[in-house]
């Protein structure tokens, strides 16, 4: 996060996580507390939250599941954004849940290994901002509903990309 953040957006609490639904999936359920990395804690999340769920639900209601919860949390990043007048918290981490949900969607079935090389590819995406992922990142942002989808696209593409590497070391 940049230093001109406020303090509450730096460290939001317990309390700013339950003052408003939107907070509490835009934080991805508390992953987004983290005091440290809270991007790779909310991508560690969402990898174990994806495990655990497909135990009870079929691909196709996975699918179905990250569709819902684009435009739930294109509401969801766009409201906490606002609230905490910051156009794109750190603290924010529904959009890495979404995105790694996709990747896991897309590239399973793969084992252990494949999944720890899947969360290394998207972090670094997602971190680093190469190319197309640091142009989403750039031209979609702000406090409106535009800066909070600016908040998921750039993570989209950054699962594209991970895809598209995954897809050509399958494919080589």
């Amino acid at each position: 996060m940049r230093k001109t953040e406020p303090l509450l957006a730096l460290h939001p609490g317990v309390r700013f996580l339950f003052a408003h639904p939107a907070h509490l999936i835009a934080l991805g359920f508390g992953a987004g507390l983290s005091h440290v990395a809270p991007g790779t804690v909310g991508t560690l999340w969402a990898w174990l939250a994806y495990l655990a769920l497909q135990q009870w639900l079929s691909p196709l209601h996975i699918g179905l599941l990250i569709l819902a919860g684009t435009p739930v949390g294109w509401w969801a990043c766009t409201t906490t954004a606002r609230n905490l007048r910051i156009a794109d918290p750190g603290c924010v981490v529904w959009d890495e849940v979404l995105a790694f949900w996709l990747v896991l969607w897309l590239a399973m079935p793969m084992g252990f290994w494949g999944q720890l090389t899947a969360f290394a590819l998207f972090r670094f995406f997602d971190a680093a901002k190469p190319g197309p992922v640091g142009w989403a990142d750039e031209h979609f942002k702000g406090l409106g509903w535009r800066g909070g989808w600016g908040i998921l696209f750039d993570d989209f593409v950054a699962a594209f990309c991970t895809l598209l590497v995954i897809a050509l070391w399958r494919f080589f």
